[in-house]
């Protein structure tokens, strides 16, 4: 059988920096091709990075990513990788009107394309388009209705974009009547929590059914609330893994394929499974036997659960940071669970050396508080500094004579407030602290410790924040390393410390049974009455479900942050704040 040298190119792309990307497309192509690759493929709509969101309606960065397409497929040439196939994602635009969706000619697509001696020599639109969770791409694209089959060395190589493969029939159908040797899937898929076992499955199972090889070649990085794990996996049609890319990493996965000769000869517009059209390409080359030594590329590790969710919002976090011009973070430092951890996961993105934190301490705070969140500092080596809110806390009560709730708010509105004036005044982007366990139930304070431009944990319940806490201690104890997180901040009963003797359960159930009950309600979106025929006390339920129900106007306030679970707050789970329906 013909060998085919392929190399899939797992890197992070920005979105809106065309230069900068397909700057990274050559640098990538080159490595690719002083290796040896006969093919070299890039992620979903790498050219404009993803998700592009309602950047897709301005025509004028639909013809920017155009342009740029063309321009790259010369400067490939220009620097001598123009003998090397290239497939790339790009923004790009239909040529016909869609009656089915009533869009009109020129409508933006999600494209890719296949670069070849300096030209642009085969173009095709994303099949599939999701429309669920996070996916909103029906608002923008056409679908595709073409079957992109490339021929190379003797091998015919048919292509998709991601969701391509996670809709039954399609593409993979249609490779399977092309008779294609290779399938190559180029993705953007989000993480979130099991996601790497469910995709595993998923390309076993779309190999089998096209009856060859399955390449699925994800992007890492992150952007906005998504964060991308790379994960990128070769099958075999009896469901081998050929090799598999490591998590959030970006690599060059260099692998030589035994795959069956080409032998169909079917023409161009033959008509396929789901109304797709056969393009195919021919690009040359003889076939070639393999090398005495083949490349065998190998199965990076995987990560733990507690490893990979870590990993997410460290890169969640970093690509924030660094994609929006910042250098530095600057966090509220009380000497709690949820602070410590955000200030481990910003030392771990950015560097110790770019974290500041304040410790804002009341007539409230306890000194063992104090004591955690100076601790913290000199363990991690982060910049730390005291500011004491009692004097402005003074002149507001003697002012207003607040009392109670009011009174406990003032304290973190304070705090608020000096974290936004510090981040005004030196520049550092302000990272906010809430958990979804204290999201979920509106157990935070509005302009107060909900500021911020970031929420790292905004996605981790608060039972898994102790989990992850834990994991970071263990980890830096198998590296040699001084354990970042001071024990006490694990161990004692967490609290907001806005008035005497304070803990959280004085307001909320014990956080293990609360999150299992949100956990329900949210990500399984169960009713009332079904969580309450699984066991649960229904006065339990009934406080959950109205503290979550009367909290989203709180929630469409908070900062974004990664997304690590199947449903998280925002992109995810959209409920209506005006909402007279209160049966959960």
């Amino acid at each position: 059988m013909p060998n085919l040298r392929l190399a899939l190119s797992q890197i992070d792309p920005a979105v809106g920096d065309l230069a900068r990307n397909s700057a990274e497309v050559v640098r990538w192509t080159r490595q690719a091709a002083e290796a040896g690759a006969q093919l070299v493929a890039f992620p979903e709509m790498v050219l404009t990075g993803y998700p592009v969101e309602d950047l897709a309606l301005r025509s004028s960065f639909v013809e920017a990513s155009r342009s740029a397409l063309v321009e790259l497929a010369a400067r490939l040439a220009a620097e001598g990788l123009g003998e090397l196939p290239v497939v790339v994602g790009y923004l790009g635009r239909s040529e016909l009107a869609s009656a089915k969706l009533g869009r009109p000619a020129g409508s933006p697509q999600n494209c890719a394309a296949v670069l070849h001696h300096g030209q642009v020599v085969t173009r095709f639109a994303k099949h599939h388009l999701p429309n669920y969770g996070v996916f909103d791409e029906y608002r923008y694209f056409v679908p595709g209705d073409q079957l992109a089959v490339i021929r190379l060395h003797g091998v015919d190589i048919a292509l998709a974009v991601c969701e391509d493969i996670w809709q039954d029939g399609g593409r993979v159908s249609a490779a399977r009547e092309a008779e294609a040797g290779l399938l190559l899937v180029i993705n953007g898929s989000p993480y979130e929590r099991n996601k790497d076992d469910v995709r595993l499955e998923l390309v076993r199972r779309r190999a089998a059914e096209a009856g060859c090889t399955l390449a699925y070649l994800n992007m890492v990085g992150a952007q906005d609330e998504l964060v991308f794990d790379g994960d990128s996996v070769v099958v075999s049609p009896a469901g081998e893994v050929v090799a598999r890319a490591p998590q959030f990493e970006e690599s060059l996965l260099l692998l030589d394929l035994e795959l069956p000769a080409a032998t169909a000869d079917h023409t161009d517009g033959l008509l396929l499974s789901d109304g797709l059209h056969l393009v195919r390409t021919e690009l040359g080359g003889e076939p070639q036997s393999g090398p005495a030594q083949p490349l065998t590329a190998g199965v990076a590790p995987r990560l733990s659960d507690e490893a990979e969710i870590y990993q997410a919002l460290v890169e969640g976090t970093r690509a924030y940071v660094r994609k929006n011009g910042f250098k530095s973070v600057l966090i509220g430092l009380s000497g709690g669970i949820d602070s410590a951890l955000v200030a481990a996961i910003a030392v771990d993105a950015v560097g110790a050396g770019n974290v500041h934190c304040v410790s804002m301490p009341s007539q409230y705070s306890s000194q063992h508080s104090r004591d955690d969140a100076a601790e913290l500092a000199r363990r991690t080596g982060l910049h730390f500094r005291t500011v004491p809110i009692a004097p402005m806390f003074d002149a507001y009560m003697d002012a207003l004579g607040l009392t109670g709730l009011a009174e406990e708010n003032l304290q973190s509105r304070l705090r608020g407030t000096l974290l936004m004036a510090i981040s005004n005044q030196e520049g550092h982007i302000v990272l906010a602290p809430g958990n979804k366990s204290e999201l979920a139930v509106g157990y935070s304070t509005l302009y107060g410790d909900s500021v911020g431009a970031y929420g790292p944990i905004k996605d981790v319940y608060k039972s898994l924040v102790f989990r992850l806490a834990r994991w970071r201690n263990e980890l830096a104890v198998e590296r040699g390393e001084v354990e970042p997180i001071p024990e006490n901040t694990i161990t004692k009963p967490p609290s907001a410390e806005l008035r005497p003797g304070q803990v959280d359960t004085d307001s909320l159930p014990d956080y293990d049974l609360l999150d299992t009950v949100l956990d329900l309600y949210i990500e399984g979106d169960q009713g009332r009455d079904a969580i309450v025929a699984a066991g649960f006390d229904p006065a339990v339920v009934d406080r959950v479900v109205r503290l979550v129900d009367g909290a989203e106007y709180k929630r469409r306030q908070y900062p974004p942050g990664p997304k690590i679970s199947a449903k998280g707050f925002g992109r995810d789970r959209r409920l209506p704040i005006t909402n007279g329906w209160r049966q959960g």
